[in-house]
C-alpha cells in the first residue's frame, strides 16, 4: 500500500495532483453529499479502497469491506482487483472476479463508490494545445460530464504585453495547473483552459489566480457546466462573453480600505467585524459567482451588494436594485422579466424588466425570499440558462448580469418549511455574506449618526449640526432593532428639530432617552458571556462542524455564524469539495 501524502475529506491522495508523473487518474464520488475528488495514480503505485482507515481512500460506510478493492498502475495500463469483499465490486456493471484491465471511461461501483477511469496527456512536457484538440477535449469532457452529473470548468485568458511577456505569462500559467487540465491556443492573445472536476466556483479562483501572475496584465472569463451551459459551444460562448466584458486585472489590484471609500464614498467601516464584512465583498467582487447578503432588516445589505458591484469588473457597466417585497404577484414576473405588447390589461408597448435594464453590469434582489414559488421557479430557470422570455412572449433573450441577492428570511428554514425551493437557494448562495445588526456593532453608532447628520443637514440646506454629550449616550445605548434605517430615520427628525443647533437629548425618540437612563452595562455583558460560552460548547462537542453545531443549537448555520461572528470566535473551516 502506498504511504499517503495527506488527507481530505475521507480521501488520502497519494501523490500530489499538481505533480503527477503518471498519465492515469481516477475521479472517486463519495456517497451521499461526500463530494468527490480527482486521484493521481504513479505508474507503478497502488490504490486501496476500503473501509479500514490505512487504506489510501478510507470510506466510513458498512457497505464496504475493510480492504475492498485495488487499483494497480504499470507498464502503462491500470487495472483493478476486488479482494475477496463481502459485496463485491463491479465494471461498467458487471462483476469481476479477478484483476481486469481497465479502459478510459470505465465506470468501477465499490460498494456506494463510484470510481470514475479517466487518463491525461502524455507525460511528455506541457505543451499548448492546438484549436482542434482543445474542441475534441471539450466533446469528451462535456459527455463525461453530462452522463456521469460531474462538474467542469472552463477558463479564457487574453493576456496584454509584447510576445515575449506573454510568452512568459503562458508558461507561468501552465506551471499553475493539474496534468489533466488541457491548456490551449484559442487566439494569437488568448488562451483556453479546461479544468475537468472543477465547481464554478473554483474556477473563478483558479482563473483569478492564473491572471494574477506577477508583472501581467490579463483580463479572463470563465464558465462551467452545468450553470452556464451544456454544450462546448455554449461554454466557449459564455466564457469569452464575460472575457469581453471585464478589465485587465493585474498582481497589484488590492481591496484596500482607501480603495473601498474610493468606490463607495458614504460607507463607514470601523467596527472589526463589518470590516470583515467588507474584505469579503472585496473577495466575492471579481469573480461573477452569485452572491447572497443575509441579515436583518435595514442592516445595510444594499451598501455591500454595491461595494462587491464598484470594486468588480463590471463597474462601468448599471447596478440595478429592486425589492422583491415591494412587487405585487400580478407584476412581479413582468419587473423581472419585462412583457411584451398586449401582455395584460395596460400593457400598451413591449418593456424591459431589471434583467435587461442590469446586462453587462449588476442586478440586486433585494428580499429575495419574498418571491412567491412560481416566480422562484421561473428564476431558477434563467439562472440556469441566462436568458429569459418576457411576460406574453416566446423568444429567449441572452442576459449578461452579475447576480447578487439579500434576505432578512433564515432562507434554510424557509426551505425546510417548503417555502423556498431549495435548488434555487443554493444556486444564489453560493458565496453567503452575512451582516451583523447595529446593536452587535455599537462603535459604528456615533460615526454613522455624524455622518447622517451632514447628509441631511447639506439636503435640507440647514447649517452644520452637532451633538451634545447626552444625545450621544442616548444613541449609544439604544438598542437600534431598525438598525441602520432607523437610525437614520432618527437623525433626520433630530436634526430637523434642532434647527441648526447641536443635537440634544430632547430631539430623540422618548424611547431611547429611557433606554439610556435604565441601560445596565454589566447585565449586557453576562448575556453577552453567556452566549458566547454556549457557542464555545457547541463547537467543541460537534469537533468545529459548524452544521452540526447549528443543529445542537436549533440554529441555521447562517444564524450560527452571524453569532460566531458577533462574539469573535472563529472555528477552523469546513472541508469543501472541489
Amino acid at each position: 500500500m502506498s504511504e499517503p501524502t495527506g488527507r481530505t475529506t475521507g480521501l488520502r491522495a497519494i501523490v500530489d495532483p499538481l505533480r503527477i508523473a503518471s498519465s492515469w487518474y481516477v475521479v472517486v464520488a463519495l456517497p451521499g453529499d461526500g463530494g468527490s475528488r480527482v486521484v493521481p495514480i504513479a505508474d507503478g503505485a497502488e490504490l486501496v479502497i476500503g473501509r479500514h482507515p490505512e487504506c489510501d481512500v478510507p470510506i466510513d460506510d458498512d457497505a464496504l469491506s475493510r480492504r475492498h478493492a485495488v487499483m494497480r498502475s504499470g507498464g502503462g495500463s491500470l487495472v483493478v482487483e476486488d479482494l475477496g469483499s463481502r459485496n463485491g465490486t463491479t465494471i461498467n456493471g458487471n462483476p469481476i472476479n479477478a484483476a481486469r484491465r481497465l479502459a478510459v471511461g470505465d465506470v468501477i461501483a465499490i460498494g456506494p463508490v463510484t470510481v470514475i477511469v479517466a487518463r491525461s496527456t502524455p507525460s511528455r512536457g506541457r505543451q499548448l494545445a492546438t484549436l482542434g484538440e482543445l474542441e475534441e477535449r471539450l466533446d469528451i469532457e462535456v459527455e463525461r460530464a453530462l452522463r456521469y452529473r460531474r462538474s467542469l470548468g472552463l477558463a479564457m485568458l487574453r493576456f496584454e504585453g509584447n510576445d515575449d511577456a506573454r510568452l512568459g505569462h503562458v508558461e507561468q500559467v501552465m506551471r499553475q495547473l493539474r496534468r489533466m487540465d488541457l491548456v490551449a491556443e484559442y487566439g494569437p492573445d488568448e488562451l483556453a483552459v479546461v479544468l475537468p472536476e472543477t465547481t464554478q466556483a473554483a474556477t473563478e479562483l483558479v482563473a483569478q489566480r492564473m491572471a494574477r501572475i506577477p508583472g501581467a496584465r490579463c483580463r479572463f472569463g470563465i464558465a462551467a457546466f452545468p450553470e452556464d451551459g451544456a454544450s462546448p459551444g455554449a461554454l466557449i460562448g459564455v466564457a469569452r462573453t464575460r472575457l469581453r466584458g471585464t478589465r485587465a486585472v493585474t498582481m497589484d489590484d488590492g481591496q484596500s480600505s482607501a480603495n473601498l471609500a474610493r468606490v463607495v464614498p458614504k460607507l463607514v467601516v470601523v467596527d472589526p467585524m463589518m470590516k470583515q464584512v467588507y474584505k469579503l465583498a472585496a473577495r466575492a467582487a471579481p469573480t461573477t459567482i452569485s452572491v447572497l447578503v443575509v441579515g436583518e432588516t435595514g442592516t445595510g445589505k444594499e451598501m455591500v451588494a454595491e461595494a462587491i458591484h464598484r470594486l468588480g469588473s463590471r463597474a462601468d457597466g448599471p447596478f440595478v436594485r429592486i425589492n422583491c417585497a415591494a412587487l405585487s404577484d400580478s407584476l412581479v414576473e413582468s419587473e423581472l422579466f419585462g412583457h411584451e405588447a398586449g401582455a395584460f390589461t395596460g400593457a400598451t408597448r413591449t418593456t424591459d424588466g431589471v434583467f435587461a435594464a442590469a446586462s453587462g453590469g449588476t442586478l440586486f434582489l433585494d428580499e429575495v425570499g419574498e418571491l412567491p414559488l412560481v416566480t422562484q421557479a421561473k428564476l431558477l430557470r434563467v439562472l440556469e440558462r441566462w436568458t429569459i422570455v418576457r411576460v406574453g412572449g416566446t423568444r429567449e433573450i441572452a442576459v449578461d448580469v452579475r447576480l447578487v441577492c439579500a434576505t432578512n428570511r433564515d432562507l434554510e428554514s424557509e426551505v425546510q418549511h417548503g417555502r423556498f425551493r431549495e435548488d434555487l437557494f443554493y444556486r444564489i448562495a453560493k458565496f453567503v455574506i452575512p451582516v451583523p445588526p447595529l446593536r452587535d456593532r455599537r462603535s459604528e453608532i456615533l460615526p454613522l449618526a455624524v455622518q447622517f447628520a451632514h447628509e441631511i443637514a447639506t439636503e435640507l440646506r440647514l447649517p452644520p449640526v452637532g451633538f451634545m454629550p447626552e444625545a450621544l449616550d442616548a444613541l449609544k445605548a439604544g438598542d437600534w432593532p431598525g438598525n441602520v434605517r432607523e437610525l437614520r430615520n432618527v437623525i433626520e427628525r433630530a436634526v430637523v428639530l434642532a434647527d441648526g443647533e447641536r443635537v440634544d437629548r430632547p430631539h430623540l425618540p422618548e424611547h431611547l432617552t429611557e433606554s439610556a437612563r435604565s441601560d445596565r452595562p454589566e447585565i449586557r455583558q453576562r448575556v453577552a458571556d453567556v452566549e458566547r460560552e454556549m457557542l464555545r460548547v457547541a463547537l467543541e462537542a460537534a469537533g468545529g462542524n459548524q452544521t452540526r453545531a447549528a443543529k445542537q443549537l436549533g440554529l441555521s448555520r447562517f444564524a450560527l455564524i452571524r453569532l460566531l461572528t458577533k462574539h469573535g470566535l472563529k472555528p477552523a473551516r469546513e472541508p469543501q469539495s472541489q
